[in-house]
């Protein structure tokens, strides 16, 4: 199956793999061709934060005809190449032991050099960083990458529209993540906020 210009979505072991699942799901609804890659401890982050059944969720995506995934340790996979042509990468969420690889131009599986990749060609790199407090090694990681043109896009409640549930705020940065990645050309006005003085 060829896919078209696609969207790879990358989970990894932090918490909030919750971001990721809905990240795909959205992505899959707006028609986008979608590339998945899972660490091994992001699947363990999945069963333990209790989603839907990987294997089950695989396959639903896979019937989609727009989906494909790939292992992490597959080297051989088109993306691992910059003569590949994709339109963005997400990594959500996104440890911080990927953001020091990344960050370090260390390529030891294919999420990290699958993100070297959309670094060294120029290409829509998203990260949504999940830890706190932030260390300074942290940050300095991330002021590296994001002065290469990385978007990090922490996944930061949006106090302003007075959040009822953990699925508004979830719902709300798979929106922003569709506005960095430009499937959406802005938030929807629901999303927004407004001034009621």
């Amino acid at each position: 199956m060829e896919l078209n210009n696609p969207i790879i979505v990358a989970v990894t072991g932090a918490s909030g793999v919750v971001l990721g699942y809905k990240t795909v799901q959205a992505l899959l609804e707006k028609d986008e061709d979608v590339i998945f890659i899972c660490s091994s401890a992001g699947r363990m982050v999945w069963k333990d934060e209790k989603l839907p059944s990987f294997g089950e969720t695989i396959e639903k995506w896979d019937s989609s005809g727009k989906f494909k995934m790939y292992s992490n340790g597959d080297f051989y996979s088109p993306i691992a190449s910059g003569s590949y042509k994709t339109k963005a990468m997400i990594i959500v969420p996104t440890s911080m032991n990927t953001v020091s690889a990344i960050s370090n131009g260390i390529t030891d599986n294919l999420i990290k050099r699958a993100a070297d990749v959309m670094i060294k060609e120029n290409r829509e790199l998203i990260l949504v960083p999940r830890e706190t407090p932030l260390s300074a090694l942290h940050l300095n990681n991330m002021a590296k990458l994001a002065n290469l043109g990385v978007k990090i896009l922490p996944p930061n409640p949006p106090y302003y529209l007075f959040p009822k549930t953990i699925d508004d705020i979830n719902d709300y940065m798979i929106k922003k993540i569709m506005v960095a990645t430009g499937i959406l050309k802005q938030l929807p006005d629901n999303y927004v906020y407004k001034d009621n003085k």
